[in-house]
Order: C-alpha cells, then sequence, then structure tokens
C-alpha cells in the first residue's frame, strides 16, 4: 500500500452521535497500524482555525469505544464558512505537517470538508456520523441503529402508560427531513399510526385510522410522528385536532427531543465505526480523495462526497407497506 502520507488529522462535527467516539477510535488506532501519525482536532472547523490540535496514540483512544458523544467536542463553525476562516485552518494545518483529514459528520460537515479540497487541493475523507441516516451512499450511518433502540425503548415505556389509562400518545421523534427513525421504530413499537416528511397522510387518514382502531376494540394508541411530519405545524397541532373533532380520546404527546442522540453505541454502530475507521484511513494512504465510506451491501464502499452531499436517500417502500398492514 502506497504510504506517501505521514500525518492524518481527524475531527468530528455538526451534531453528536453514538458511534462517533467508536470511529475516532478506528482512525487512530490504524494511523498506528500503518505507522502514521495521528492528531485530534477538537471543536471541529473551529479547532482548525484555532489550531486546537492534540496528537494521539492508540493508548489514546482507550476506553472510548462504548462511550457515546464526541470525546474530541463538536461545535458550528461560521468563521469557517468564510474563505478567511478556511485559510487560517488551512496554514495551521501545514504548520503541523498534517497531509490528510478524516471528517466524522454529516451532509453540512461534508460539504465544509469538500469546499476545502476544492480551494486548497488537501486530501480529505468523509464518515456519516448521523442518527437521521439521511446521507447518501450508504444503507446506515453512524449512530441510527443506536438512536431507534433508544426510541424503541421509549416507545414501550410510553406504551404502558397507554394502556394503563387508555389513553392516546403521539411521540415525537427525530427527522426534520426525512422519516427513517420514524418509520422503523414506529413498526418496532407497534405504533397504530407513522407520520413522516415523505408521505402527506393527511388528517382525515389520521382520523379514520384512529377510529377504525377504536373500532376494533383498541382502547389505547400510539402515534409515531417524524419532527419534519408535514400534516400540522408541529405535534401539539395534533393534538389539538384531535381533541377538538374526535370525541373519547385523552391525548398525550411526548417529544424525546435530544435523548435519541446519547447514549453507549450498539454492537452494530461500534462495528459499522470501526469499518469506517480503518476504511478511511487507508483509503487517503492510497492517495484517495474526496470521498465518503459508507455501508453497502454489508461492504465499505466509497461514495464522492459531492454526491453524498447532493443525493437524497429515500424512504423504504417495503415498510410502508408493513406499516400499513401492522396497523390494522
Amino acid at each position: 500500500m502506497p504510504n506517501k502520507i505521514r500525518k492524518i488529522a481527524v475531527l468530528t462535527s455538526g451534531g453528536d452521535a453514538p458511534g462517533m467516539n467508536a470511529a475516532v477510535r478506528a482512525v487512530v488506532r490504524t494511523c498506528a497500524y500503518h505507522g502514521v501519525e495521528c492528531i485530534g482536532v477538537y471543536r471541529g472547523y473551529e479547532g482548525l482555525i484555532e489550531g486546537d490540535f492534540k496528537p494521539m496514540n492508540a493508548r489514546s483512544v482507550r476506553g472510548i469505544i462504548n462511550k457515546g458523544g464526541t470525546m474530541l467536542k463538536s461545535a458550528r463553525s461560521k468563521e469557517f464558512r468564510t474563505k478567511e476562516g478556511r485559510e487560517k485552518a488551512f496554514q495551521n494545518i501545514i504548520k503541523e505537517g498534517i497531509e490528510g483529514l478524516v471528517v466524522i459528520g454529516g451532509d453540512g460537515s461534508f460539504t465544509g470538508a469538500l469546499v476545502f479540497n476544492q480551494e486548497f487541493g488537501f486530501p480529505v475523507m468523509g464518515i456519516p456520523g448521523t442518527i437521521d441516516n439521511d446521507i447518501f451512499g450508504t444503507t446506515h450511518t453512524l449512530g441510527f441503529d443506536t438512536a431507534l433502540n433508544t426510541v424503541v425503548d421509549a416507545i414501550d415505556k410510553i406504551r404502558d402508560t397507554a394502556s394503563s389509562h387508555n389513553r392516546l400518545f403521539f411521540i415525537e421523534v427525530m427527522g426534520r427531513d426525512v422519516g427513517h427513525i420514524a418509520l422503523n421504530t414506529g413498526i418496532a413499537g407497534g405504533a397504530e399510526e407513522i407520520l413522516i416528511p415523505e408521505e402527506d397522510l393527511g388528517l382525515d387518514r389520521l382520523k379514520e385510522s384512529l377510529n377504525r382502531s377504536r373500532k376494533t376494540g383498541k382502547t389505547s394508541s400510539i402515534v409515531v410522528v417524524a419532527e419534519g411530519d408535514k400534516i400540522g405545524k408541529n405535534i401539539f397541532e395534533l393534538k389539538e385536532y384531535v381533541d377538538e373533532n374526535m370525541e373519547g380520546y385523552d391525548v398525550r404527546v411526548s417529544v424525546l427531543g435530544h435523548m435519541q442522540r446519547g447514549g453507549a453505541p450498539s454492537c452494530f454502530d461500534r462495528v459499522l465505526a470501526s469499518r469506517m475507521g480503518v476504511k478511511a484511513v487507508e483509503t487517503l494512504l492510497e492517495g484517495e480523495t474526496n470521498y465518503m465510506v459508507g455501508l453497502k451491501n454489508n461492504k465499505m464502499e466509497l461514495t464522492p462526497l459531492e454526491q453524498a452531499i447532493k443525493g437524497k436517500t429515500k424512504i423504504n417502500l417495503e415498510l410502508l407497506r408493513v406499516s400499513d398492514i401492522m396497523s390494522t
């Protein structure tokens, strides 16, 4: 394997996701395996601008594979969006002797990496880390599987209360632009209805579904709602609609919020992060740049960063059909 690069930096950017620490660990230890120096960049692109660097070795990342969040911290950098800010970052990188950069984050983070490469010709690689699973070029992003398990656990607990008090619960999960979390957890949690941005089911469909459930003898109901669902302005508007148009329902709302991002990564996410970290470093060492590593057909594949940024993920139509059948 060509080994022209002697020092690689790694950073985490954007919203945190379970598995980011495992990916950092994989990058650092793959560098150590190949005899390459590794530099941790704290606070994402802001750290690049401020030169917040720390040399890392295999022992620096012990005990973090099971930790949620990111040990390197994350921050959104307005300055990096400017040419002047990126120039500062580049000068710091050159001063440190860094020759390649691994960025762990979402499409916004990848956009920054792509622009950085285009302006300075600097080698970059992306690892997709976001619980929304909304990055093109991979069936799973880091943190998605863990978030699903977290949400399903919450739904199971809420259902206990719903059943005890004959209540209807609207449960909001993350997913501003995509409904992957809502669709999967809705099926796994036995939801009577699942509302996602990709499918505008409408209030009439919701009303019909709830009435059908009640006629079949259901005394409590769970409706999982992606935060980007277009039926109402927000989940509380859905509650008001049911209160005003359907008698006999004791309606409650539960917004799961940022708890979905936290917690120890699942086994799946730990293994995925390890595979992605190895692939990202070895791809840089092979002289490639401007790619994102992703999971396709259980293999590590490369997708051009520009394609990963501009491409759109698609909702699983089979799961939509399954959810319709299961809500009967």
